[in-house]
């Protein structure tokens, strides 16, 4: 059986059992709901030790592979000014369309009542500076307090500054510090490894306490959740079409045939690496050099998830919305920088993994509270399918029009930017 099969099955078996016994015995099922709660919250904790090492090592791994691959030729280094750009827009329309997603369709009062109940013990992970102190808030004074203090935004700006330093210095120290990072990264996957293998106990736990405190409100939650997060994913998706057509020149029939490979892969797999054969073959359609695809394409894979911003800002959006809480512009501002940065970190992890490590910063950079992730962990396989679908349509789409922009029409000119 498949982990997130695992976890999904604990997430239903215990909203289950929490309803039932519920109905039969309120009182019960609050003692036994007391015992729950610190199993689930032990388990949650063990996932958060993980988060500051593994999304430092992570930032510092991705922005080095992808620095040497961008210095190493021109239309690398396009297709990564052309990643940047789409990562930061992603962001900032992924906190836009959650937030009039959640205008126009707010969450029922009762089932996010039931919800806060449930995570009554949790608050914001820290205070946010106003408006006015925010761009000096962003530059740490002591990296370590911010990371013992879980200040992620000036943890992430100081964490990339050290990155790119390290693209700058010679070749062996180079290696050195990059694989010692890369070192720290695989130890943390072992160690969540070990802590998911756990996850029916901790996510089953919390998901009797939901289904024992909101009863059958806490279903149609996580359906809403679900076709929110989904629905600001989609939106990201769609707009790969006008993307690659316009920016790739290519005809509307043209691009859609080609991309239609690469995301019946996607949707079986939930894997954008697993569709590199068919994207490939899909930018071969569209007349892509195989020079051209061949560098972007797979830089993409490794560094790029265009709906990853998006859909893992509405999902910490999609908390604050629940426990009813005013973000400032400088709490969005944070979750958006947060974002888009966090994304390079989060690259070629199993769904379940890069849940937890990429939304958690967001999170703590907005001050939203982080312990009802441990519980919608068990609901992102169809938000998961959503993501690959748009990550292998962004990534044709990207690599059609970087090589278009950079005039590339033939394996001669391609050839010629790989020098």
């Amino acid at each position: 059986m498949s982990q997130p099969l695992r976890i999904f099955l604990s997430l239903i078996g215990g909203l289950a059992i929490g309803i039932f016994w519920s109905s039969q015995s309120p009182e019960g099922a609050q003692d036994a709901a007391a015992v729950a709660q610190p199993i689930g919250t032990a388990w949650l904790n063990a996932l958060r030790m993980t988060i500051v090492p593994l999304v430092v090592a992570l930032l510092v791994t991705g922005i080095a592979t992808a620095a040497e691959a961008a210095r190493a030729n021109k239309l690398a280094a396009r297709a990564f000014v052309t990643f940047i750009t789409i990562l930061w827009t992603s962001a900032a329309l992924g906190a836009f369309l959650t937030l009039g997603f959640l205008d126009l369709f707010p969450l029922a009062a009762d089932p996010a009542a039931a919800l806060r109940s449930t995570f009554a013990t949790a608050a914001p992970a820290g205070d946010i500076p106003p408006f006015s102190e925010f761009l000096s808030a962003m530059i740490p004074t002591n990296p370590i307090a911010a990371a013992a203090e879980d200040a992620f935004l000036p943890l992430i700006v100081f964490t990339t500054a050290f990155a790119f330093a390290i693209t700058r210095l010679p070749v062996e120290p180079r290696k050195q510090l990059v694989s010692f990072f890369q070192a720290i990264g695989d130890a943390m996957l072992v160690l969540i490894g070990w802590v998911l293998w756990l996850a029916p106990i901790g996510v089953g736990a919390l998901a009797f306490m939901v289904g024992a405190q909101a009863g059958t409100a806490a279903f149609g939650a996580l359906v809403h959740y679900i076709l929110i997060v989904s629905a600001v994913g989609g939106v990201i998706w769609l707009l790969a079409y006008p993307l690659g057509v316009i920016g790739g020149r290519v005809s509307p029939q043209n691009f859609v045939r080609a991309a239609l490979p690469a995301q019946a892969v996607a949707i079986s797999t939930q894997s954008s690496l697993a569709s590199l054969p068919a994207t490939l073959k899909g930018a071969h359609m569209l007349h892509v050099p195989v020079a051209s695809a061949g560098v972007v394409l797979p830089l993409a894979v490794a560094i790029f998830r265009a709906t990853g911003p998006a859909m893992n800002i509405a999902v910490a959006l999609y908390v604050a919305h629940v426990f009813g809480m005013e973000l400032t512009p400088a709490q969005i501002a944070a979750g958006i920088a947060a974002a888009a940065i966090t994304t390079m970190g989060s690259v070629s992890l199993p769904g379940s993994i890069s849940f937890i490590s990429s939304i958690a910063p967001i999170a703590i950079a907005m001050g939203v509270p982080i312990e009802p992730l441990a519980l919608l962990v068990a609901v992102e396989t169809l938000p998961d399918i959503m993501r690959t679908v748009g990550n292998v349509t962004m990534n044709l789409a990207v690599t059609t029009t970087v090589s278009n922009r950079a005039g590339v029409t033939s394996e001669t000119e391609a050839d010629a930017l790989l020098d």
